[in-house]
């Protein structure tokens, strides 16, 4: 985390879970960013092309937003969840704002 709030990046995490799944899942990993619902209507995960519709949940996936909101880096799967992409991440961010 302190690796995004150096470079003034925001960190939001969505899933296909209900709320008091994701309250527990931040619990038992010390999460200190915000998890956001798409459990109603799946919209992000259809959106972002992430949705696994046989199986009613998401693929893994990070995915890196520029400031003018384009998607500048996706990593999809297992390896999406690992924290060690923060690094990888971070550095495609600065990478291409010039910072």
């Amino acid at each position: 985390m302190p690796k995004f709030d150096a470079s003034e990046t925001k960190v939001f995490g969505i899933s296909t879970d209900n709320t008091p799944s994701q309250a527990e899942f931040a619990a038992k990993n010390n999460l200190t960013f915000p998890l956001l619902s798409d459990f109603a209507k799946r919209q992000v995960a259809t959106a972002y092309g992430v949705l696994l519709p046989d199986l009613g949940m998401a693929n893994r996936a990070t995915f890196v937003v520029d400031k003018e909101g384009k998607i500048a880096w996706i990593q999809e799967g297992s390896q999406a969840i690992d924290p060690s992409g923060a690094d990888t991440a971070c550095s495609r961010l600065a990478h291409k704002t010039g910072q």
